[in-house]
């Protein structure tokens, strides 16, 4: 038998249902897939209304998968915190590139970000240190908070203001090595910068501020409508808040 027909006779058997290795492996990869959308999904679904203190458990029932497919994909529950929070982030940062880049006025753009994140649910899956940044803006002698040192402070990780609270397994990811919470920072810190030269934003607001407006606003509530009129609500309250208002 030549080779082209041994080739062809071993595509045949495999489309054939045969014992081939291309019969076995295909519908596992399809199956790999499926499972993983359904995990990702469900872990979205349950950190973003419970926290990414849920367990793994909650995630594979809300996935309809055991739980040790989860951890097939996932060694462990920090790896799933990370890819999610990094998804999270991911698009945070490309909706604040879209209202810097789609809006002229400062505070246009930056409230155009603040509703777009707040809707799509993103801050309540926000890696929960970029949050805690925020209390180390806070100088010693009491002062205003310089902005620009909120990147830096990120990379020390030695810092105590960077401690997360122990429920959280999230902290087990560490900013110094997050690109994506860097990129994030720096984008809305250009909306932060905008909006305040141009007298619109209250001069003591700060980019960590402005993340946790999106992190409260979205609260979880099982009526989606609710939840949807809720958050206008809210944001529109905080957004009032965050304008400067003339001496």
């Amino acid at each position: 038998m030549s080779a082209a027909a041994g080739t062809r006779g071993t595509t045949s058997g495999a489309a054939g249902g045969g014992r081939g290795d291309g019969a076995r492996t295909a519908p596992l990869r399809v199956d790999a897939q499926r499972n993983l959308e359904h995990v990702l999904r469900a872990a979205r679904e349950v950190f973003g209304e419970l926290g990414y203190g849920a367990p793994m458990e909650d995630v594979a029932r809300r996935a309809r998968v055991g739980v040790g497919t989860v951890y097939r994909r996932f060694p462990s529950k920090d790896v799933l915190v990370r890819r999610i929070a990094e998804e999270e982030t991911t698009r945070l940062t490309d909706q604040a590139r879209a209202a810097l880049g789609q809006e002229d006025e400062p505070w246009s753009a930056l409230s155009r970000f603040l509703r777009t994140s707040v809707a799509s649910g993103a801050g309540r899956l926000l890696p929960p240190q970029i949050l805690r940044v925020g209390v180390a803006d806070e100088p010693a002698d009491g002062g205003a908070a310089d902005e620009h040192r909120v990147p830096q402070q990120r990379h020390q990780p030695g810092s105590g203001e960077l401690r997360l609270v122990p429920e959280e397994p999230a902290a087990a990811v560490a900013l110094e090595d997050d690109a994506g919470a860097a990129a994030l920072l720096e984008v809305v810190g250009r909306l932060v910068e905008r909006a305040r030269a141009a007298g619109e934003l209250r001069p003591d607001v700060s980019v960590s501020d402005v993340l946790l407006v999106i992190a409260t606003a979205a609260p979880s509530l099982p009526d989606a409508a609710q939840q949807a009129a809720a958050s206008a609500r809210l944001l529109d309250i905080l957004l009032e808040g965050l304008r400067s208002r003339p001496a």
